[in-house]
């Protein structure tokens, strides 16, 4: 099991002396010079995640269960409903409209002149911080230099958004390709074990997995418990979801790995934040979703997302918040978690303040969009309130849903007479659309 150190603000923190350093003495940094370990799980939505009340199927993520024990677990954090953009805006803290990146496809890579979250650190803490980004870029097809470019030190992994073969794929480090037959989950997490442990000041390491996403298999015994399954495609195709659940344990069992091989003094100091980036793939979303509310979809299955935050800097230890959040608020919350800023950035709104206390942090819109050029009913743009949720489509049709009293999104408000209450609630929603896409 992982080690799950509390935070306490009466205790003294420690980063671990250079490995390689004999004559530098280590003092106590600094509370807001903390590392930061962020874990991103590829298709991965609340159905498929412990700790949530939804999907009757969950696999065992002890270690993700011990970062909701000793952290703070949020229920209704948005994410982009596919990849690309989800970490787009976690890189540059901005909505996808403001950044072009709204698909995989021709909206898919950011520009080089987004000023990244890397280098947002850097520009502010005087190069304090060193950053590591391992697994999943998918930010720039076919160009294998841009996270290097755009601040990160150390990369590795694939620079496209998926794998053909877990155990056959091309290793992409720091601008140069190299054939691998390693375990994708694995290799990357000895990357990352490498790298923190070679570094000798305060670090950002993102960990982009790219389980569970297709395609689905079992990955190798040790990394799982779904048993001795088939490993014929047929078998897959009948029945993926055992995969996909084997797939998020291997994930699990890997994360938990890498922060057992973290020294104990630098866990103390490092916050952990766990995020899925899009809903899970509709071959496997559970019920009371359906492949209609899946990955791609503006409805709740598709955007509605995991999201943890354990460890330094966190007080509130095993509670849940309701709190309006979204992907696009990492990059205001580590930077004022690497004391890199404060407040909003951006789009970004920082949530560190809910770290420590039970309170609002002021949002009140959670914002999505996706653009499917191929398919117009499909494309468009989502917002919700506390309780109300209007999803605008690119065709001009739109969906209006009072999440309060219809969490799954069954009863379509705009297909009827609406109450003047509902009337002014949804022209408060399109209103506030149209500002925050300006």
């Amino acid at each position: 099991m992982i080690r799950i150190v509390l935070f306490c603000s009466c205790a003294v923190l420690f980063f671990s002396c250079s490995k390689n350093e004999e004559s530098q003495s280590c003092n106590a940094p600094s509370l807001t010079n903390r590392n930061v370990l962020l874990i991103i799980a590829d298709d991965m939505g609340i159905d498929a995640s412990p700790g949530y009340a939804i999907g009757a199927e969950k696999p065992s993520m002890p270690h993700l269960e011990a970062l909701m024990t000793a952290g703070l677990t949020f229920e209704n954090a948005w994410s982009y409903p596919i990849c690309a953009p989800t970490r787009a805006t976690i890189l540059s803290g901005k909505y996808g409209v403001h950044t072009g990146v709204l698909n995989v496809e021709e909206a898919g890579t950011i520009s080089p002149d987004e000023i990244s979250i890397q280098q947002h650190i850097d520009d502010q803490t005087g190069n304090l911080y060193r950053h590591g980004l391992f697994g999943k870029w998918h930010l720039s097809p076919g160009e294998p230099n841009r996270p290097n470019e755009m601040g990160i030190d150390h990369f590795a992994g694939i620079i496209g958004g998926g794998l053909g073969d877990y155990s056959s794929w091309t290793f992409s480090e720091n601008g140069v390709n190299t054939p691998s037959t390693e375990y994708f989950t694995t290799k990357i997490t000895d990357e990352a074990i490498e790298w923190i442990n070679d570094q000798n000041q305060p670090w950002f390491c993102w960990m982009a997995y790219t389980a569970p996403h297709t395609p689905f298999h079992l990955p190798p015994d040790n990394l799982h418990n779904q048993g001795a399954l088939p490993e014929d495609q047929a078998s897959i195709d009948a029945n993926p979801l055992p995969y996909y659940m084997a797939m998020m344990e291997s994930l699990d069992h890997e994360m938990g790995r890498l922060m057992d091989n973290i020294p104990q003094e630098e866990m103390a100091n490092t916050c952990v934040i766990f995020i899925g980036d899009n809903g899970t793939t509709g071959q496997v979303i559970q019920a009371p979703y359906t492949s209609n509310d899946s990955k791609g979809s503006l409805r709740q299955g598709g955007v509605n997302v995991p999201f943890v935050i354990s460890g330094s800097g966190v007080t509130r230890n095993g509670d849940r918040d309701e709190n309006l959040v979204s992907s696009v608020d990492l990059f205001a919350t580590i930077a004022e978690l690497t004391g890199a800023g404060s407040g909003n950035i951006e789009d970004s709104q920082s949530i560190v303040p809910l770290l420590t206390n039970s309170t609002s942090i002021g949002r009140e819109y959670n914002y999505t969009e996706v653009l499917n050029t191929s398919s117009p009913a499909q494309s468009g743009y989502a917002i919700r309130n506390k309780n109300y949720k209007l999803i605008l489509r690119d065709n001009g049709s739109f969906r209006f849903y009072n999440l309060e009293e219809d969490p799954f999104e069954q009863n379509n408000l705009s297909a009827g007479i609406q109450s003047p209450e509902q009337q002014a609630l949804f022209q408060e929603l399109s209103t506030a659309a149209d500002s925050l896409r300006e």
